[in-house]
């Protein structure tokens, strides 16, 4: 399942939202400041952004222009009550992928972020790879030579966040985030079982990768 970043200081707005992408298939996490955003992109892979520009501790607009000039080309969506040409343009020209003026229909919104979704990074690049694993996220396989494994959403996500690592470290909450999302209690351990699993698959495939622990610092996939 996809997970998009929903940055909207309005709490019912935000619940509505959240509740009509999840019955779109859609996951999505929650926050209302500018510094949360920066900090969850740092940490979490998403496949599109919808951002208010009106929130608490400025314009939406300069975290987006922010992740462009870093170098992310996540699809983005501006959520807005300025409707005027010249804000529509500031907009776009901005980094934003499309803008949406309020008041709006959620179903507006809704097949809005499935065209993002369309032209997600995410949807049109090859499976990801590390040594002689394969990710494909679109069957939720787990792939080492002509061996397969199916992988169930919350290792399927710590998988892909790994590999996405290519063998840097990542770190214990990032990889929650990445299975279980940023509202969802995680259990003590759960991160612990997760690996556990993922492990022992590995291992069942005949693959050379083995995911180290590295106190202190994250979990990093190894080719031995």
């Amino acid at each position: 399942m996809q997970r998009v970043l929903l940055i909207e200081d309005h709490p019912r707005l935000a619940s509505l939202i959240k509740r009509a992408l999840a019955q779109a298939g859609v996951e999505c996490d929650v926050l209302e400041r500018i510094d949360q955003g920066w900090a969850a992109l740092q940490s979490q892979a998403y496949s599109a952004a919808l951002v208010d520009r009106g929130l608490p501790d400025g314009d939406g607009l300069s975290l987006i222009r922010r992740w462009r000039d870093s170098g992310q080309q996540l699809p983005c969506l501006i959520l807005t009550a300025r409707d005027a040409l010249h804000d529509r343009i500031a907009g776009l020209e901005g980094g934003a992928d499309d803008y949406l003026t309020k008041p709006f229909s959620v179903e507006e919104l809704v097949a809005r972020t499935r065209a993002l979704l369309r032209r997600a990074p995410e949807q049109t690049s090859l499976e990801p790879c590390f040594a002689d694993l394969q990710v494909q996220p679109h069957k939720a396989l787990l792939v080492c030579q002509q061996q397969s494994v199916l992988l169930p959403r919350t290792e399927l996500q710590i998988m892909l966040t790994l590999i996405k690592g290519a063998g840097d470290p990542i770190r214990r909450s990032a990889l929650e985030a990445a299975a279980w999302g940023l509202q969802e209690a995680v259990t003590p351990n759960a991160l612990d079982v997760a690996l556990h699993r993922l492990r022992k698959k590995i291992q069942a495939l005949g693959s050379t990768v083995k995911i180290q622990n590295l106190r202190g610092v994250g979990y990093a996939l190894e080719a031995l």
